[in-house]
């Protein structure tokens, strides 16, 4: 032991915090290990401190020391724990971990916890500290405790930091850049939201973040710690909400990483049918060692105390609730039972859960599940995997391949419109037209609308619409804003230039007046979550292609009325049920002029009469848009024509 360590016995680890790490329960990890730059007794150093079980010896190296290990070996103070404390390194030193293996080889190892990284294809770990930048978000730190998600607006705009502009060389834009052009940007289309694919440090650019190496640090592709907090609290400050990709499924297998980190399998699973993930080339976390669940989850908790965001997006769950979801090897895996659960994979996920709302009650938990997996979105005590809302992967897949049928086609398959209605309150979702949906030959949203130009471009209003009044909150990948006709090119930013053109330009307009008056209509996403909000008036004109239906916010007579036209034949003096007698204004029709349509709508309030159709009381006849969504409500002394679309 160091004569630093022999006497400075404040600077080790706790018996406590090494009690609980093999516990699985120590959730401020990054507090213990990684490079803590600290001053101890007037003395300025770091204190490094790795999980190595396996390792022979192990060793801080970097330019201080020319990459030789002899003089700072580390101590292995408790069951594989080891740390060193450095007198007179600073910020902004380079190191890795020198571990000899028990084969007696000696490998390099990036720092699992390490708060920064050099900057590609350079790979070792940086020293830095987090305590710098001053934050001015506490407005929005106090307001979202008394946020509630499920009555509330929430439309997400995902983005690809690295694509979304890029600058006239060619490269990147910084977190502080992307803040000052990004957010008012977001603002305007009137989202509530941004959800950012994943910003841990990444090896490869084209894994978009999804194979990691450095989990505790922030990409340096874009810039520093402190930028990415600028990037956030500015953000918090402009009232958009900052939800994070993350991925505690697998890992990727660079040398410098995770993978065999002590020259053994520690991260990843010893058995190689178990640590394998053939379809990414990637190895799984082995969730049955409770250091890696401590691992991951104070990873978590480091995301929401250090940087303040507000939730997660977690990628890939039906590959950590099932042991052999699209996996390839040859045969299939087992658990202790004889079954396909994944019981460790499903155990951490509900501790993981549980841990982030115990500290962080406000918080997003969002699951990318693609199974019919039950009550993922409700808590554990109520047997659900603690979730707090699942994306609706069923839905979109069925709409999109509906939305993809030639028109005439449409009346063939209008059960697929209809379908998700049956199970769109048994969980808390999120419809999401995501990247996945946008990439690897799948076409951009409008490419995959039929017909000729103007047909497209009047389906994807009309995809868009019944999207924004369906049941669920709302998450659209970034172009889709504009109509990017090109599937999403990851090496290259959007095609922004598209906005010079007429059709594209209309569309953006209509994406901008639609969300602004998605946010001011209660009854399209108070009762998101509960069949309250939702009732059917004609889910059967399958010869037509029409649906109608009821969205109800909690007021007495906060309801409006979508009629929605998946054919292009325009119909005068269509008759619908109405609940209530008196007088309805059409409020927003798809089909506008100005949006790009055809201006076929409803210009005048509506008289409704004593004639009962459709099981409502009361009936109407309105002009029905060719492509298009009308939606209507009720007239009253408060509510005018003037309040929505059409009086300019």
């Amino acid at each position: 032991m160091s004569q630093l360590l022999e006497n400075k016995q404040d600077i080790l680890p706790s018996e406590e915090d090494i009690y609980l790490f093999h516990e699985g329960t120590l959730y401020e990890g990054y507090k213990l290990f990684g490079a803590q730059v600290i001053t101890d007794q007037d003395i300025l150093g770091v204190r490094f401190t790795v999980w190595a079980p396996n390792a022979k010896h192990v060793s801080v190296v970097g330019d201080f020391n020319q990459w030789n290990g002899i003089n700072h070996r580390m101590t292995n103070v408790h069951s594989g724990i080891w740390t060193l404390f450095i007198p007179n390194l600073v910020e902004g030193d380079i190191y890795k971990y020198e571990i000899v293996t028990p084969t007696n080889q000696t490998i390099l190892k990036a720092d699992p916890y390490a708060f920064f990284s050099e900057l590609r294809p350079n790979t070792a770990s940086v020293v830095y500290s987090l305590d710098h930048y001053e934050w001015h978000d506490q407005k929005w730190i106090r307001d979202r405790k008394k946020y509630d998600s499920y009555h509330s607006t929430m439309l997400t705009y995902e983005c690809h930091l690295g694509s979304w502009k890029k600058k006239d060389n060619g490269e990147f834009y910084s977190y502080r850049e992307d803040a000052d052009q990004m957010i008012d940007y977001v603002l305007k289309h009137g989202f509530t939201h941004i959800e950012i694919m994943p910003v841990m440090e990444h090896p490869y650019d084209r894994s978009w973040g999804y194979q990691i190496t450095g989990y505790f640090s922030v990409t340096s592709r874009y810039g520093k710690p402190e930028d990415f907090m600028y990037f956030i609290d500015q953000c918090h400050q402009k009232g958009i909400g900052v939800i994070l990709d993350w991925v505690p499924l697998h890992f990727c297998k660079d040398a410098h990483g995770l993978g065999q980190f002590d020259g053994t399998a520690l991260y990843e699973p010893e058995d190689p049918m178990r640590s394998e993930r053939p379809l990414w080339g990637t190895y799984n976390f082995d969730f049955h060692k409770p250091e890696v669940v401590s691992f991951l989850i104070s990873n978590a908790i480091f995301w929401m105390d250090k940087y303040h965001i507000d939730g997660f997006r977690i990628d890939a769950v039906s590959y950590l609730i099932y042991l052999n979801h699209d996996h390839t090897l040859p045969s299939a895996l087992k658990n202790k039972y004889g079954g396909d659960e994944n019981l460790e994979g499903i155990a951490f996920i509900k501790q993981l859960n549980e841990v982030v709302f115990k500290n962080y009650p406000h918080a997003l938990m969002i699951a990318e599940e693609a199974t019919d997996w039950p009550l993922v979105s409700y808590p554990t005590d109520k047997g659900g995997l603690g979730f707090n809302y699942k994306w609706n992967m069923g839905w979109v897949n069925d709409l999109l391949r509906y939305m993809q049928l030639d028109t005439q086609d449409r009346r063939h398959h209008h059960n697929m419109l209809t379908f998700s209605m049956y199970y769109a309150f048994s969980e808390n979702y999120i419809l999401p037209f995501s990247h996945d949906e946008l990439v690897y030959g799948k076409r951009s949203l409008l490419n995959k609308m039929p017909g000729d130009y103007w047909q497209k471009f009047a389906n994807l209003r009309l995809l868009y619409a019944y999207f924004l009044t369906h049941p669920g909150k709302k998450l659209i990948f970034m172009g889709s804003e504009f109509a990017q006709f090109d599937e999403w090119k990851d090496i290259a930013q959007l095609d922004w230039n598209l906005l010079n053109f007429e059709s594209h330009h209309k569309f953006n307009q209509f994406f901008i007046t639609i969300n602004h008056f998605y946010q001011k209509m209660p009854c399209l996403w108070k009762l998101d979550h509960i069949s309250e909000g939702f009732e059917w008036i004609d889910p059967h004109n399958n010869e037509q292609s029409i649906i109608i239906f009821i969205r109800r916010g909690k007021r007495k007579g906060d309801y409006c009325i979508v009629l929605c036209n998946f054919t292009e034949t325009v119909y005068h003096n269509f008759r619908i049920g109405v609940p209530s007698f008196g007088k309805y204004l059409e409020v927003f029709n798809t089909d506008l002029e100005e949006f790009g349509g055809s201006g076929q709508y409803n210009a005048e309030s509506i008289r409704v009469e004593k004639e009962p159709y459709h099981n409502q009381p009361y009936s109407m006849e309105v002009t029905v848009p060719p492509l298009g969504v009308s939606i209507f409500m009720k007239q009253t002394k408060r509510r005018r024509r003037e309040d929505f679309i059409y009086d300019k």
